[in-house]
């Protein structure tokens, strides 16, 4: 049995009625006689009360002093007003500081047991709520495997950090899949609105007029269909954040209304004759190009700018130098955890097949891999034999059999990723010495540092001899 529920009122003969009904409920009980003593009890017990059932008027004091008290102590714990004197007013000033529901004496035994079950069933929804947000929290990617070790996305991962501590309107841009509604959540989580809610919208999957009614909410009746009022995304988000996903999808008309609640901090529900105050900070994010649309006319302008007032870009994977075989590591990690696998890693040729490849599907294509291959695996290492196999063909095609598409290629890019993939092969060869796989490419430890740093691939500390030794060589 868990903590008693608390029963406060100067009436003896009360506090007995209600003490022998709970207990007949499976409940236990402690009473006690009016504020002074309740406030005691509320401080010195181990666990707070999960329910409290107070008077409204007693002789050293309020109800209302009790249910602060109560909620002081913990903001869980569920709290019905009792009393003789009842006015709409004293109901309401119960229910607004948090009061669970108020009622009025006479009543039967009954009624309040019925009430406190209720009550009781609240306060177990509420910890089961707590509870999976919590194993939610560490089954998602954390920040590390969202950022990676890549020095272009460490340098997002700082520009993250300081947009969240700010209230200003984000932009997130990038291909799709490089992970911006991860980003956005990442943003929510770290800025003073993390306990407010986080809602999130995409703006290309309803109709226009189904869209704004999402967004904005509508009266009963305002179209066919709508039997009753909704509030809409933006007062569901109050206090927290609202991502407006492929912003660039919304329709010109909704770009209109979207920039005035921008503007205003206000919205006016579909069939609504009056505005409601919202408090959201909105995050916008697109695959699209956004300058492109503005020049085409499909974007408006001054919306444009309202959005983009802090700008995330999130570069693709096949941009992100080594990220591949460290996220999947961590991906890997994560999803063997959920389904209770013993699984160790990924082999060599796993994560040299992973390096190969473009990943045109971004972190999301690279995140769908490894979730399947550990579905599939019966051991414990993910070999190729278990990665799709158009990443293993194009892994094993060696570079030399590029053959140019029909629509061209850029050069640079190209041979940049070739240039890359074998510096990595080169290092893996040799442990990481930067000396040796220079020798193995033909090039002198001051070319591949060069390079290094050129593409921006990671490596350990370097033996402290590699200098040296490659100024003698070269003298």
């Amino acid at each position: 049995m868990g903590a008693p529920i608390l029963v406060v009122d100067d009436e003896p003969s009360l506090r007995q009625v209600l003490e022998i009904a709970l207990r007949r409920g499976g409940y236990e009980v402690k009473t006690v006689s009016g504020v002074a003593a309740a406030s005691r009890a509320i401080g010195d017990a181990k666990v707070p009360f999960p329910l409290v059932l107070t008077d409204l008027v007693m002789p050293d004091g309020s109800g209302m002093d009790v249910l602060a008290a109560a909620r002081a102590r913990s903001s869980d714990t569920q709290v019905i007003v009792m009393t003789a004197y009842s006015t709409v007013e004293s109901a309401l000033d119960a229910m607004r500081s948090g009061a669970y529901d108020f009622v009025t004496k006479p009543f039967s035994p009954a009624e309040i047991v019925t009430l406190a079950s209720k009550a009781l069933e609240k306060n177990a929804v509420v910890e089961e709520n707590r509870r999976l947000k919590a194993k939610l929290a560490a089954l998602a990617p954390t920040a590390d495997e969202v950022f990676g070790h890549n020095e272009t996305m460490r340098k997002v991962g700082l520009l993250v950090e300081k947009a969240a501590a700010s209230k200003a309107t984000v932009l997130l841009t990038g291909e799709s899949g490089t992970g911006k509604e991860r980003v956005a959540r990442i943003l929510h989580e770290r800025s003073d609105r993390r306990a407010g809610p986080f809602c999130v919208i995409n703006c290309g999957a309803l109709p226009e007029a189904l869209m704004e009614s999402e967004l904005f909410g509508h009266e009963k009746g305002a179209f066919t269909g709508a039997t009753s009022a909704t509030t809409g995304l933006f007062r569901q988000a109050q206090g927290g954040t609202l991502l407006l996903d492929e912003v660039g999808e919304l329709p010109l008309p909704l770009q209109v209304k979207l920039l005035r609640v921008l503007q205003e901090k206000r919205v006016r529900p579909v069939g609504s004759s009056s505005e409601v105050p919202v408090d959201v900070r909105v995050l916008a994010a697109t695959n699209r190009d956004v300058e492109a649309e503005v020049t085409a006319g499909r974007f408006r302008t001054d919306l444009y700018y309202r959005l983009n007032v802090l700008r995330v870009e999130l570069p693709p994977l096949r941009e992100r130098a080594g990220d591949a075989r460290r996220l999947a590591q961590q991906m890997v990690a994560r999803f063997a955890g959920e389904v209770g696998k013993p699984i160790e890693g990924l082999t060599p040729a796993a994560l040299r097949a992973l390096d190969g490849y473009a990943f045109p599907g971004n972190v999301r294509e690279l995140e769908n891999m490894m979730e399947r291959a550990v579905a599939l695996a019966s051991g414990s290492w993910l070999d190729v034999d278990l990665l799709p196999d158009a990443l293993v063909r194009r892994a094993a095609t060696p570079s030399t059999g590029l053959l140019l598409p029909p629509e061209g290629l850029a050069l640079d890019d190209v041979l940049a990723d070739v240039e890359r993939r074998l510096i990595q092969q080169a290092l893996e060869r040799t442990g990481g010495v930067r000396k040796r796989a220079a020798k193995l490419l033909g090039i002198s430890f001051r070319s591949i540092r060069y390079r290094l740093d050129k593409l921006g691939v990671a490596t350990d500390d370097a033996d402290p001899t590699e200098e040296s030794e490659d100024t003698i060589d070269e003298s």
